[in-house]
């Protein structure tokens, strides 16, 4: 061995100058973008501290609800809804229909219910049992072609229950948007060449009883509202607010419904949301428990483009003004959301909607929609990189 100085080690990456003049947002997005092209099972553990149990939650009759819209503008992101025409024993019916889906064969589930993304089967996540993280389990997201009587499956109550919460859904929207003076945007029917056609998803996930007491995250899909009713007494859910995760347990037969990121841009951040889908909490019914998640959302267009909403006194005088939303390399193109259009020319400026400041620049479904369906670790908003920085 040599005596004499030594010297510092090399520099690592994260300490030197970077000559690359692309901004550090652009490289994010493109990293981001390779990433979320990995295949899943080089995805991180998702590991989170347990959710807190949050305030009561609040409970709204529908028929209140209709004649004081008010009632529906929760500053938690979700509410309780009662008084609604859903049957329980629909619901029940329903649910040994989603659970029969879980018996099947893998090649079967497969067979019946292909990929393609969002829809059809997802297998679930290996996790080893002493992991400290309980995994996703299998889920089926299945849209109005996966009803169809095929291969011996009877899925009608399943099909009947997701177009009466799809109903209720649809109410639920025009009410929030009165709520927060936002005109709604006419939905019209699924299948409609309007740019503001609704469609609906109903999710339905297992989850995995293990020692953990913590649930995960993952498959995020974003939505207007999303809707699920309770069914069984005690039932526990935790969900991903805007103020973290909260554990909730909602009244049996009540519909809890999340406000999701479209509406939440829509309304020009009023609103407060829920990002993803409630998940069931096993964590305390033993390792033999078995229980599912049946989840509607109520959803755009994989190619729609949202944007902030007009308040709906500004509607009556606006018309139908055309607009420019700068792209990446800072061109104007035109943006449409549903019947209204926003004054959208310099995304980075302080834009106002009716005398109040602009908080969201338009974007496009699909690439939000991959991304956060396939990122595992919620740390940050992912609407964040859409707020406009004044």
């Amino acid at each position: 061995m040599h005596a004499g100085a030594t010297s510092a080690p090399p520099p690592t990456p994260s300490t030197q100058q970077s000559d690359n003049p692309m901004s550090t947002s652009a490289a994010a997005d493109t990293l981001s973008r390779m990433l979320h092209r990995l295949p899943p099972t080089l995805s991180l553990p998702t590991r989170r501290a347990p959710p807190a149990t949050c305030p009561p939650v609040p409970v709204v009759s529908l028929s209140r609800a209709r004649s004081n819209p008010s009632l529906l503008s929760s500053k938690l992101g979700f509410f309780e809804l009662t008084d609604h025409s859903i049957p329980p024993q629909l619901a029940d019916s329903a649910e040994l229909e989603a659970l029969s889906l879980f018996d099947l064969p893998k090649d079967k589930k497969e067979a019946c219910f292909p990929r393609n993304w969002p829809v059809g089967f997802e297998e679930g996540d290996e996790v080893d049992d002493d992991d400290d993280v309980e995994g996703l389990g299998d889920s089926f997201c299945l849209d109005e072609s996966c009803y169809t009587e095929s291969a011996g499956l009877s899925l009608a109550s399943l099909s009947e229950f997701a177009r009466s919460l799809e109903k209720l859904g649809l109410d639920v929207i025009e009410l929030l948007c009165r709520s927060v003076g936002f005109e709604c945007p006419d939905l019209g029917k699924k299948g409609d060449p309007s740019p503001t056609r609704f469609c609906s998803m109903m999710w339905v996930a297992e989850g995995l009883s293990g020692k953990s007491k913590t649930p995960v995250a993952g498959r995020f899909y974003p939505y207007v509202v999303g809707l699920q009713y309770q069914i069984t007494s005690g039932r526990k859910y935790s969900l991903l607010a805007d103020s973290g995760w909260v554990s909730v347990v909602p009244q049996v037969e009540s519909v809890l419904v999340t406000i999701g990121d479209i509406a939440q841009v829509w309304s020009n951040g009023e609103l407060k949301k829920v990002r993803g889908r409630p998940v069931a909490n096993l964590g305390d019914e033993g390792n033999k428990s078995r229980r599912i998640s049946m989840s509607l959302l109520v959803t755009l267009p994989i190619d729609t483009t949202i944007c902030p909403l007009f308040p709906a006194a500004a509607c009556l005088s606006c018309g139908d003004q055309s607009h420019v939303d700068d792209d990446e390399d800072g061109n104007g193109r035109n943006v449409e959301s549903g019947d209204h259009q926003i004054n959208d020319s310099n995304a980075g400026d302080n834009i106002e909607i009716e005398g109040r400041s602009r908080v969201f620049m338009s974007f496009c479904l699909e690439d939000y929609a991959w991304r956060v369906y396939h990122e595992r670790l919620h740390f940050k908003d992912p609407l964040d990189r859409f707020r406009i920085k004044n």
